[in-house]
């Protein structure tokens, strides 16, 4: 007898594996899967504008990449001490205003690259509400805690994204025609919008998405986040603290599904190889200086040279 829903995953046609080059945009879930990548050593690259949450924040700095923009004195402001850009998030916010333009022009430089060069692209988005800043009329990526009155909150609607998602596809396709795009919905519940609204706001995402990959299957994939979370783990054991976010262990499930269905069989045994290192190198000795710890040391030093020998790339 089952005693939970399991929720199926098609296998994606293109699979990733230490050749891939991968591009993560998105939402803070979308720095917990990365993290997972940058542990298993795999090539990517996650958020170089910093977190991302909606749609049309994520294509307008694709657009931007795409189109070799180049930031200027207009594009920032000064708010607490520090000089923003309602475009990107607030880890990008400097002191320096100079620095912040060198910074931000550097960043279109380098994603352009990253977009050109990626074999996978997984975007993942977070809500469908969006605040519009009143004096310009132009919807932000962030607000950088801007007064709340000169912002109006809006929820975009099922077109609206939709349209924002093909942009997006055509967008990257223009630099990139055989990349391979993932995406997924945050399974993170927004409840400051409200319980309600948190479901409204995802309930757009996923009907948006599937509006679009329904015709694009070839160049498109879903992979199922937010479902695997909702219908598989449907429990509170399963959240952070927070009772907002995943826990470590829905993390690392959702995870072992990826895995199972985006990642290469091929692949399998380096990640195994890749994580007997990470696991050596969180050991603390109890004698440091002791014959059997030093011996643990060179049969490390080994694995290392062995792995990094056949991925040049991987560095511990």
């Amino acid at each position: 007898m089952q005693f939970r829903s399991f929720v199926p995953i098609p296998q994606n046609n293109y699979k990733i594996d230490y050749s891939s080059k991968i591009v993560s945009i998105g939402s803070c879930f979308a720095v917990n899967m990365s993290e997972k990548l940058d542990y298993f050593k795999l090539q990517h690259v996650c958020n170089p504008f910093g977190i991302l949450f909606h749609p049309l924040a994520i294509e307008k700095l694709i657009k931007f990449a795409v189109s070799a923009k180049r930031f200027t004195e207009k594009d920032v402001f000064f708010h607490n001490e520090r000089w923003h850009c309602y475009d990107v998030h607030s880890d990008l916010s400097n002191s320096n205003k100079e620095e912040l333009l060198i910074s931000l022009n550097t960043i279109i430089k380098s994603t352009k690259l990253q977009l050109q060069e990626a074999t996978h692209i997984i975007v993942t988005y977070g809500t469908s509400w969006v605040y519009r800043n009143i004096e310009s009329d132009a919807i932000v990526a962030n607000c950088h805690k801007v007064l709340q009155k000169q912002f109006k909150k809006e929820l975009l609607a099922v077109d609206k994204i939709q349209e924002s998602i093909s942009n997006t596809l055509e967008l990257i396709h223009s630099v990139n025609p055989n990349c391979n795009i993932i995406f997924t919905v945050s399974p993170v519940r927004h409840i400051k919008d409200g319980f309600v609204e948190n479901q409204w706001s995802k309930s757009n995402l996923i009907a948006a998405l599937h509006q679009i990959i329904n015709f694009q299957l070839s160049i498109v994939n879903y992979f199922p986040s937010y479902e695997i979370v909702m219908d598989e783990l449907r429990d509170y054991r399963f959240y952070a603290e927070d009772m907002l976010h995943p826990s470590q262990v829905a993390i690392d499930y959702i995870w072992k599904r990826f895995k199972e269905t985006t990642i290469a069989e091929t692949a399998f045994s380096t990640m195994d190889a890749v994580e007997t290192v990470q696991k050596s190198l969180q050991h603390r000795p109890f004698n440091p200086d002791s014959e059997s710890h030093q011996k643990f040391e060179n049969n490390l030093k080994a694995k290392i040279s062995k792995l990094v020998a056949q991925y040049p790339l991987m560095k511990f």
